[in-house]
């Protein structure tokens, strides 16, 4: 029984006759067609209605003509002027005028009703017609999109048509494409820089192992050194796994946001570098002002630890950097200037792609993992933020992050000079 239902229903899906696919070609004609067949209906029933008012109201005027060719009124008649009826034929006479009449509207509604049935189909062939025009740009969009793959969006739609919404469409998936593209090449190049930067540590480790052993006589002291130098590499490792993680985390977004005051999670950034501006005898000015944000707290505090921090490093000795937080029309505002080397404008881009560091593609310090910058923009973006980046014109850069109000939101993205 159930291979005989089986068998049923695929007989039933094979003799059942396909419908034709509802395209959006075909929706709009259907759509022309029927307003037309419905505006002339409509107009077909009006003007039937106004034939068949002054065919079956006329009037039988109140003068008949004289045998002289003047016109005089018939007795008892209302005065020119007013309309009177008055029946002046046989009853027989009455009712084949009457039929005429009804004759003369048949044919009427007839002959219009089949001038509005060709009319209704050639409306139909020309909404066919024009809705194909019209989509058609829309189909190269989705020929080309159908077209591009993750290994060549560089390919644009670029239309030069006029300025509709179409156009605007075209636009918009040409910017879709471009931030596509510019995303996947950052993937590439992180997974590749990532890569190597594991590597690295992995690398020497490995190496100061294979030193360790292959001694023929090794020392306490030989050993410790080598076990020392393990643990650095080891150690380096970790906050560049830790980074990377807080990378992440930054790209994730915030789900559950909490109010924090910015002032203070500066403060103690401040304070818990102090011993290490005094070692790079960098100065450290700051103000401080009330700076409502919400948020999460301790990506918050990370974002400006990590400004900070590339402001101390990326000084001159000695040098200077000045925190400030205030609030601007309801906005958390943290700005941080520094001294330090000369900056292009041009290079101030290149700042924040991970492990970049201006005048090279990696960081060879071991003080640093070139990860800073990349992961205050992915901060600030989680946060709804702005990052304004200025380079001085005597050497540094002045880093301005914009918080949106509390319960509003910001722009995402990064101004730059």
């Amino acid at each position: 029984m159930a291979s005989l239902s089986a068998v049923t229903r695929l007989a039933s899906r094979l003799v059942r006759p396909r419908l034709p696919r509802r395209t959006v070609r075909l929706r709009m004609t259907l759509l022309y067609g029927s307003l037309f067949l419905v505006s002339g209906a409509v107009l077909l029933a009006i003007t039937y209605g106004l034939v068949r008012h002054a065919v079956m109201g006329s009037v039988v005027k109140s003068f008949i003509p004289a045998p002289d060719g003047a016109s005089v009124p018939l007795p008892d008649m209302p005065p020119p002027g007013k309309s009177h009826s008055v029946e002046l034929l046989p009853a027989q006479m009455q009712q084949v005028l009457e039929r005429q009449r009804a004759d003369v509207l048949d044919q009427l509604l007839i002959n219009s009703g089949i001038a509005l049935t060709l009319m209704s189909m050639i409306s139909v062939v020309l909404g066919w017609v024009i809705a194909g025009r019209i989509l058609s740009r829309l189909r190269t969009i989705i020929a080309t999109a159908e077209d591009i793959s993750a290994t060549d969006l560089h390919r644009r739609l670029a239309f030069d048509g006029p300025a509709d919404e179409l156009k605007a469409l075209g636009d918009t998936f040409d910017g879709l494409l471009a931030r596509l593209e510019a995303s996947f090449q950052a993937q590439r190049r992180f997974v590749a820089n990532a890569s190597h930067e594991l590597r690295t540590p992995l690398t020497r480790q490995r190496a100061l192992g294979q030193v360790a052993l292959s001694d023929p006589m090794p020392t306490v002291e030989s050993l410790r050194e080598a076990h020392e130098q393990i643990l650095a590499a080891g150690a380096h490792q970790e906050r560049l796994i830790e980074a990377l993680l807080t990378l992440a985390r930054g790209h994730a977004g915030i789900e559950i946001r909490h109010a924090f005051d910015l002032a203070l999670l500066a403060e103690e950034i401040v304070d818990a570098r102090r011993a290490e501006a005094h070692r790079r005898s960098v100065t450290i000015r700051r103000s401080f002002g009330a700076a409502l944000a919400a948020g999460h707290r301790s990506l918050a505090e990370r974002l400006v630890a990590n400004l900070v921090d590339n402001a101390l490093c990326h000084n001159t000795s000695p040098g200077w950097v000045e925190v400030e937080t205030r609030t601007t029309d309801g906005h958390a505002v943290l700005t941080i200037a520094n001294s330090g080397p000369v900056v292009a404008p041009d290079a101030v881009e290149s700042l924040f792609q991970p492990f970049q560091r201006l005048g090279t593609a990696r960081t060879d310090r071991p003080d640093g993992l070139g990860l800073g910058l990349s992961i205050v923009e992915a901060i600030a973006t989680a946060h709804d933020a702005t990052i304004t980046t200025t380079p001085r014109p005597e050497g540094g850069l002045t880093v301005t992050v914009t918080f949106p109000p509390i319960g509003g939101a910001g722009g995402r993205r990064r101004d730059r000079p």
